[in-house]
C-alpha cells in the first residue's frame, strides 16, 4: 500500500490490530465504563507521545547547530513515534537534485530490502535525469517543475521497488512553499494502518524538518551577509583613506572639503595633487611640512570627479581614476591634455565596465593667482567674484571619460582676486530631493552659495551651509540617494 499527501488513505483492514489506532471496543463483551477507561487511557497514551515528540524535536532544533546531525534523528523518532518499522528521509538540492538519503529501520532481511528499495528508487531518478538533461549537473526545468515531477516520480518509484505488502505513508518537506524533499514511514505488519493521528504525526516531523533547514540556510545567509558587511566596511576604509585626510595648505588660499556617501561605498572622488613634488622636497627634504605640501607656492591640481552609479563598483572604479591621474599629473601636461591622457588610459577599462566618469580637473598657481582647467561633462563649478559680486560658471567642452577613445578636452584659465570663492560640486547636490519630488537644481545651489558668500564666510563655513541648507531641503530625517561632495576654494585677502 502507498499513500501520497493528496490522497493519505490506506488499505481497508480485515480486521483490526493491538497496533492499530483505530480499534473499536466490544461493548458486548465489555461494560461501558471500561470501554471509556481504556478509551481515556489511549488517548493519554496519544498525548505523552506527541508531547515527547514535540520536546524532543524542540530540544534537537536548539541544541544542534549541525544540520546533519539533526536530519539524522528524523526517521528513527518519526518511525518510532508512530510504532512503524522504520523511516526513509530524501532531500532535494535548490536545483533539484538529490542530495540526501537517510535511512531507519530495524535490523534484518527487510531492513535490507527496504534499503535496497530506496536506493534503487533514487538511482532511476538520477538515471531519468541524466537523460534528460544530459548533464548531471544541469537541470533544464525551473524548481517547481523539477520538485512536481520529483514527488510524483519517487513515490511511484518507492511503491513500486517495496511493492504491496509493505504498508507505506509518505509527507512531503516544505521550505518556502517548495518541496525540498520527502519523508517516508512504512510498516511490513499487514494489519498496520494509517490513522488520522498517525498521519498528523509524520506531517508534523516533516514540517519541524522543513523549518531546520530553512534556519540553516537563512544562518548561511546571514553569515554571507555578515562576511559581505565586514568587506564593506574595510572597502569603505581603504577609500576614506585614500581621500585627502585633510586640505593642503596652498599659499594664498584657504580650502574646505566634504564627501558624504549614500552607501558605505562610494564613486565620488576629490583630490588635492601637487603637480611638481620635485619642487616640495627641494625646499626642505627633511620638512614633514614639505613633503605633505604644507605652505608651499608651487602649483596644485584641484579636482573633483564622479563615476556613473554607486557602490563598491563605482568605488573601485574611482579607485582606479584617482591611482591613474595621480600618475598622469607627474608628466606636467596642460589640464586638457591630462584629460585626454586619461581617457585613453581608462577607456578599455570603462568600456567593459558599461561605465564612464565626470572629471574636472584644475591647477592653481598661487604666484599669479591663476586656475587652468578642462571638464570632462562633469557639473561645471560656481565661481564667485568679490570684486562684482557676481557668479561664473567655470566650463569648457569635453566628453566624459571612457565615453570615446580619441576624445578631446578644451581648456581655459581664469584669474583669480583675493575674495573669489569657487564650489567644486557633484550632481548629488542638485540632484536630492525631497518628499515631493522637487530637487536641490544648480538654481537653489548657486542662490545659497551667493548668499554665504555675500555675508562674508570662510570656506569652511560655506561649506557648512551649502550642506545644511541641502538636508533641511530634503528633511531632516531624510537621506540622500546619492553621494555628495563639495570642494570649497576661497582665495584669502591681502
Amino acid at each position: 500500500m502507498f499513500s501520497t499527501p493528496d490522497a493519505m488513505t490506506a488499505r481497508p483492514l480485515p480486521r483490526q490490530s493491538p497496533n492499530s489506532d483505530n480499534s473499536s471496543f466490544d461493548t458486548a463483551e465489555r461494560t461501558p465504563v471500561a470501554a471509556l477507561k481504556e478509551l481515556v487511557a489511549r488517548l493519554h497514551r496519544e498525548q505523552h507521545k506527541i508531547q515527547n515528540l514535540l520536546s524532543s524535536l524542540g530540544f534537537a532544533l536548539r541544541s544542534f547547530n549541525n544540520l546533519n546531525q539533526f536530519l539524522e534523528l528524523i526517521p528513527l523518532m518519526a518511525a518510532r513515534v508512530t510504532d512503524a518499522d522504520g523511516g526513509a528521509l530524501i532531500l532535494l538540492k535548490p536545483n533539484g537534485q538529490i542530495r540526501l538519503e537517510l535511512l531507519h529501520c530495524q535490523e534484518g532481511q527487510g531492513c535490507q530490502d527496504i534499503r535496497q528499495a530506496i536506493e534503487m528508487a533514487t538511482r532511476q531518478l538520477r538515471t531519468i535525469d541524466k537523460e534528460t538533461d544530459g548533464d548531471t549537473e544541469a537541470v533544464t526545468t525551473t524548481p517547481a517543475v523539477v520538485f512536481n515531477d520529483f514527488q510524483e516520480s519517487l513515490d511511484e518509484q518507492v511503491g513500486h521497488y517495496l511493492g504491496a505488502d509493505v504498508q507505506l505513508f509518505g509527507a512531503p518537506i516544505l521550505v518556502k512553499n517548495a518541496e525540498r524533499g520527502r519523508l517516508y514511514i512504512f510498516s511490513r505488519d499487514p494489519e498496520y494502518s494509517w490513522s488520522g493521528t498517525r498521519q498528523r504525526l509524520v506531517r508534523l516531523v516533516a514540517d519541524q524538518t522543513a523549518v531546520a533547514i530553512a534556519n540553516d540556510e537563512l544562518t548561511v545567509e546571514l553569515r554571507k551577509k555578515e562576511r559581505l558587511d565586514r568587506e564593506l566596511e574595510i572597502g569603505a576604509d581603504i577609500q576614506l583613506r585614500l581621500l585627502p585626510r585633510q586640505c593642503p595648505e596652498i599659499e594664498g588660499v584657504e580650502l574646505a572639503a566634504r564627501c558624504q556617501t549614500a552607501d558605505r561605498v562610494g564613486g565620488d572622488y576629490y583630490d588635492f595633487i601637487p603637480t611638481n613634488y620635485d619642487q616640495i622636497r627641494e625646499k626642505n627634504p627633511n620638512s614633514k611640512e614639505a613633503n605633505d605640501g604644507h605652505k608651499t607656492s608651487v602649483p596644485w591640481s584641484i579636482v573633483i570627479g564622479d563615476v556613473m552609479g554607486k557602490g563598491v563598483p563605482a568605488g573601485l572604479i574611482m579607485t582606479m581614476t584617482r591611482g591613474m591621474l595621480r600618475a598622469e599629473v607627474l608628466n606636467r601636461h596642460s589640464p586638457g591634455k591630462i584629460l585626454q591622457h586619461l581617457n585613453r588610459v581608462m577607456y578599455a577599462d570603462l568600456e567593459n565596465s558599461h561605465r564612464f566618469v565626470t572629471l574636472f580637473y584644475s591647477e592653481y598657481d598661487p604666484e599669479t593667482k591663476i586656475l587652468s582647467y578642462s571638464n570632462a561633462a562633469h557639473n561645471p563649478p560656481v565661481l564667485w567674484q568679490a570684486s562684482t559680486r557676481s557668479l561664473k560658471t567655470l566650463d569648457t567642452w569635453g566628453m566624459l571619460i571612457g565615453l570615446e577613445v580619441d576624445s578631446q578636452y578644451e581648456e581655459a584659465q581664469v584669474q583669480l582676486a583675493p575674495g573669489d570663492t569657487i564650489i567644486y560640486y557633484t550632481d548629488g547636490f542638485t540632484d536630492a530631493a525631497n518628499q515631493n519630488g522637487e530637487r536641490f537644481d544648480e538654481e537653489k545651489l548657486v542662490e545659497a552659495f551667493r548668499w554665504a558668500c555675500e555675508h562674508g564666510s570662510g570656506s569652511q563655513e560655506v561649506l557648512d551651509y551649502l550642506f545644511e541648507q541641502v538636508q533641511q531641503f530634503i528633511g531632516a530625517t531624510n537621506r540622500n540617494g546619492d553621494d555628495m561632495t563639495l570642494v570649497v576654494m576661497q582665495v584669502k585677502g591681502n
